[in-house]
């Protein structure tokens, strides 16, 4: 299967930090693969250049064979809109949009019309079992509800590839499950590679291959033949 995104000999420090020194990771289409370490190995470093977001001091991101590190901060941009998702641990939704506006917001920000977009997030929000709370906003529900919109907004441009990051570590276990659970069931369905980091073996069980990250370097292992 051909590699759609692969990193090879990143390094990053943070001042007199050192986040990553030599570390390697490759996605290809479709696959899920988990990124685990302990609190500070560089787990979340290591997604943040993946996905153009920071730049590695040495080493090479690549996405379809072409260098992120090459691309103005306005391809960047819109590679990140448009080929990427992302799931973060406290979602990062719009406090003052309803869910249904922060679903469509990523389409809205491509060009999509707003009824095109409303509807494209109503079928979104359907799909992750939130239909009903389209227009209640982020403070009015729980956080399992919250965390599934967010799964929803991340996956309404079809991105090529979903960055998860820790997207159940302030969830209770079963609230957790049912995210994961629908998170890995809409990227099938769309087709999209997911990189998910986490430090909990449950959520790694999910993945088609893992990725430890220990001191800044990475160590790949195989977990579906």
């Amino acid at each position: 299967m051909t590699e759609l995104l692969v990193a090879k000999g990143l390094a990053k420090s943070f001042g007199k930090t050192t986040a990553l020194v030599d570390a390697s990771l490759s996605v290809r289409a479709g696959e899920l693969v988990a990124v685990m370490g302990p609190s500070g190995s560089g787990k979340s470093t290591l997604l943040h250049c993946l996905a153009g977001i920071l730049k590695p001091d040495a080493g090479a991101v690549t996405y379809r064979g072409e260098d992120l590190s090459e691309m103005s901060d306005g391809d960047r941009s819109a590679l990140r809109r448009n080929d990427f998702g992302f799931v973060f641990q406290f979602g990062q939704l719009v406090p003052e949009l309803t869910f249904l506006e922060n679903v469509a917001l990523p389409l809205r920000l491509g060009g999509t019309r707003r009824a095109e977009a409303e509807r494209v997030a109503a079928q979104w929000l359907d799909q992750l079992e939130v239909g009903d709370i389209a227009a209640k906003r982020p403070e009015e529900v729980s956080g399992g509800q919250g965390q599934r919109a967010a799964v929803a907004r991340a996956l309404a441009t079809r991105p090529k590839v979903l960055f998860a990051d820790e997207p159940t570590g302030a969830l209770d276990s079963l609230n957790g499950e049912r995210v994961l659970r629908l998170l890995f069931d809409a990227a099938k369905q769309t087709r999209a590679a997911v990189v998910i980091v986490t430090h909990e073996p449950r959520v790694a069980a999910y993945a088609d291959r893992e990725v430890v990250v220990r001191d800044g370097r990475t160590q790949d292992t195989e977990l579906v033949a």
